[in-house]
């Protein structure tokens, strides 16, 4: 799909400086773009994260869909992540105040991986490949 030139996932969040804060801890880095309205992370040319404010996003959707701060706190995402140390990850996530979701543990898929959620109740998972 050579048409499709960079991938931006957008997680509606309820207090942007907030989650901004949270994330900033969770990558161990500042967000590239913070401006009221959006924050971006960038963790390459291709793939970007954005944090909106739930309250922001309802001005697109209107009354076509229900108001995203409906479903707060309800899994609505998961970001998975293949990162180079899991170990590290997970205690990183845990001292950000991420919430467990499942400890480390070989995964029936191939992976080592753990689930922590955020703020608003999307899902981070932190993974590795066991073939390593």
């Amino acid at each position: 799909m050579k048409h499709i030139q960079c991938i931006e996932t957008i997680l509606y969040v309820t207090n942007q400086q907030a989650s901004a804060e949270f994330y900033e801890r969770i990558f161990r880095k500042k967000a590239d773009l913070n401006v009221a309205g959006m924050t971006e992370f960038r963790f390459s040319d291709y793939c970007k994260l954005g944090l909106m404010p739930s309250t922001g996003i309802v001005k697109i959707l209107a009354d076509k869909t229900p108001h995203p701060d409906k479903g707060n706190g309800i899994p609505r995402c998961e970001l998975y992540f293949y990162v180079d140390n899991v170990r590290l990850e997970y205690d990183n996530a845990i001292e950000a105040g991420a919430t467990l979701i499942s400890a480390i543990e070989d995964r029936d898929w191939g992976d080592r991986a753990c689930y922590f959620a955020d703020l608003d109740g999307h899902i981070i998972a932190f993974a590795e490949k066991l073939d390593k």
